[in-house]
Formats: structure tokens, C-alpha cells, sequence
């Protein structure tokens, strides 16, 4: 019997979402660490996009290629969803669903020229940080209502969702470009977010760290009982 193979990259922060998804479901995998500057053949052979994270999950004879995290969030949630990440109202749904794909495209564009300014001369990097901002208004908006609302500490219910889960990386990534500017920002609810997510054994568990994988060593097989 196969087990699916996930490529991925630790610090990347589509791969840590993927990652604590497939435990927090307790799916077994194998893991195979890669380097960005080497991307190993057999990644690129499945998806030549060469990003992380991929997962070539097999069924009988045949096997499917999951190339985006959300792919593989989702994946993992319908193997197994123990405390319902997914059972959530329509209206939650839908702000879950915003506040994902606007993580996606509008924040990460910001992100990224906040994180690297010198690939991005045009503007000086506050001005990335102020585009970024938008979003972490939004985010702390949100907290704050779900906290009135519920007492809740979370984005969308009164629990941990996916929507948390796949917003959180990206966030942790922005507030570690200048973390001392964002410890002394008004995003109060979001730094509690941040630490309670980041302090979280779930995280802790899929940031261990591993050696780049290569063909020739022996499988790093992940169980999550």
C-alpha cells in the first residue's frame, strides 16, 4: 500500500498550512524536504511549477497530483475532520472564504514586497507595510467581533477553523520582517492570534526540522496517532 508523498519546504508558508492540516486530520505521509535552490527531479516531473507544497497521493494503480495547499487542506479535511474545521454556518463560510482568498492574493502580493524591498525599488518598504495593513485591519476587526460576539479568540467561530489555519503562516511570516514593530502595533487582537497559533502543538509538531531529502536515504514517514 502507498501512502501519499508530500514535497515540501518548511519555512514556506503554504507548505506549514498544508502540513498542520494533514496533522491535525492524522494522515499518514511521507515527507520529503527540498531545497528551492535544488528542487529535486521528481518533484518537477509530477508539477513543474516547481513550488511547495505537492503531494501525490495514490489510489489503486493510478496516481493524483495535489499542486496548491488549499488542495491539499481540503483533501485532508474530507479524510478526516475531528473537530469540524469545516462545520461551519453559511455566513461564516462566506466571510472564511473572503478572508482566505483576500490572504491570498491582495496580502501576499503585499507581503512579498514588504519582506523583500530590494526586488521591489519602486516604493520604499513602508509603503508595502502600509498596502499589508489593509488586511491586518480586516483581521483585527474580525477578532475583535468574534470576541464580543462568542469571547472568542478565533477568525471565524468559536473554535479553531481552517480559515485560522490557512491565514495564520502568512501572518507569522509578516510580523517576523520587523517583529518589533509589529509587538508595538495596535493589532492587539491579531498578536494574541498570532501566539496562540504560533505556541500551538499542533504548529510546533510540523516545524520539527529534517534533512533535504534525497532518493537514497530512507523515507521520512509522518504519523500522527
Amino acid at each position: 500500500m502507498y501512502i501519499p508523498i508530500l514535497y515540501s519546504f518548511r519555512r514556506c508558508p503554504y507548505a506549514i498550512r498544508a502540513r498542520m492540516t494533514l496533522a491535525y486530520a492524522g494522515i499518514q505521509y511521507e515527507l520529503r524536504e527540498v531545497s528551492l535552490k535544488n528542487k529535486p527531479q521528481p518533484m518537477l516531473d509530477i508539477s513543474p511549477k516547481g513550488t511547495t507544497p505537492v503531494m501525490q497521493v495514490f489510489a489503486e494503480k493510478d496516481f493524483q497530483v495535489l499542486e496548491e495547499s488549499l488542495d491539499i487542506m481540503n483533501w485532508a479535511i474530507q479524510k478526516n475532520d475531528p473537530f469540524h474545521w469545516r462545520d461551519l454556518a453559511d455566513d461564516e463560510m462566506t466571510i472564511a472564504k473572503y478572508l482566505i482568498a483576500t490572504n491570498d492574493r491582495e496580502f501576499k502580493i503585499a507581503l512579498d514586497r514588504y519582506k523583500y524591498p530590494n526586488r521591489f525599488p519602486e516604493k520604499p518598504q513602508e509603503f508595502y507595510r502600509l498596502q499589508a495593513e489593509e488586511f491586518l485591519q480586516v483581521l483585527e476587526l474580525q477578532l475583535k467581533k468574534r470576541s464580543l460576539e462568542q469571547n472568542s479568540n478565533f477568525l471565524i467561530s468559536d473554535r479553531q477553523t481552517f480559515a485560522d489555519v490557512a491565514i495564520f503562516p502568512f501572518i507569522r511570516q509578516f510580523a517576523y520582517v520587523d517583529i518589533a514593530w509589529f509587538q508595538s502595533s495596535p493589532y492587539q487582537c491579531l498578536q494574541r492570534w498570532l501566539q496562540w497559533h504560533e505556541t500551538s502543538a499542533l504548529f510546533e509538531l510540523v516545524m520539527q526540522k529534517y534533512p533535504v531529502w534525497i532518493p537514497e536515504q530512507e523515507a521520512v514517514i509522518i504519523n500522527i496517532d
